[in-house]
């Protein structure tokens, strides 16, 4: 089936940060503006350790952390000349055990807590 854009649908739909103010909204009963304050406040929070080399982790969730990425020669794709790329710091996230047992569930969008057992037959 195809989309009104002449794209075929699938279920993967990309998250935005405006979507996750307005989960907070929906949640708390925040108003926008404190929403907005409460989704900045952890990206930059984020953000800040990970500039610090700090580590960040949060259970049932994750660990953000910064890898080196040592350097290397890389080549200009247009000339093909050889360039020299500098070692630099990248983000790195290492989703939890939940966190992937969560994705690889059959109620992947259920809310966590005990689930019901399925009948197989």
């Amino acid at each position: 089936m195809a989309s009104a854009a002449g794209k075929p649908e699938t279920s993967e739909r990309t998250v935005t940060k405006a979507d996750l103010i307005e989960e907070v909204i929906r949640v708390t009963e925040l108003p926008r503006k404190e929403s907005e304050t409460v989704v900045e406040t952890v990206f930059e929070s984020i953000i800040e350790a990970l500039q610090k080399n700090d580590k960040i982790e949060i259970r049932g969730f994750g660990s953000f952390r910064s890898r080196e990425r040592r350097g290397r020669v890389g080549r200009n794709p247009k000339t093909g000349a050889k360039v020299e790329v500098p070692p630099k710091r990248i983000p790195f996230f290492k989703p939890s055990k939940e966190l992937k047992d969560f994705v690889n569930s059959q109620k992947a969008a259920a809310p966590a807590g005990p689930s019901e057992p399925t009948a197989q037959g």
